[in-house]
């Protein structure tokens, strides 16, 4: 039942999918960065704001940005699943798994709406 309600009846192939997916854009926008800093002489506050003044950039940091959010949701989700269990801290394992992964849930949305704001200015 636990599994039901903090999955959302999601398959392991579909997790490990978005998982896959994410970490190839991480991988792509950290290449990215890394490219801009060392191809910039000069790099300061008025080359990362052109940078991020383009549209293309700013979307792609969301897309970025999205990918930590779900890459990170996964693998705490399965941290916090595999590592609170009823076998090793008893009753109080499904009060305290669905509490550890409200939390996360709240500090994730929290990330996502301050990076959005912070790349949108709204």
């Amino acid at each position: 039942m636990v599994t039901s309600i903090t999955s959302f009846g999601r398959s392991g192939l579909y997790d490990w999918m978005i998982q896959r997916v994410s970490a190839v854009v991480l991988a792509a926008y950290t290449l990215f960065l890394v490219g801009f800093i060392v191809c910039t002489p000069d790099l300061g506050y008025e080359q990362w704001t052109a940078l991020f003044g383009q549209m293309w950039v700013r979307v792609f940091s969301l897309i970025a940005l999205v990918s930590t959010a779900a890459h990170a949701w996964i693998g705490l989700w399965s941290v916090v699943t595999d590592y609170i269990t009823t076998r090793t801290m008893g009753a109080k394992a499904t009060l305290l798994r669905v509490l550890a992964q409200m939390v996360l849930g709240v500090v994730t949305v929290t990330y996502v709406v301050w990076g959005i704001e912070i790349l949108w200015g709204f």
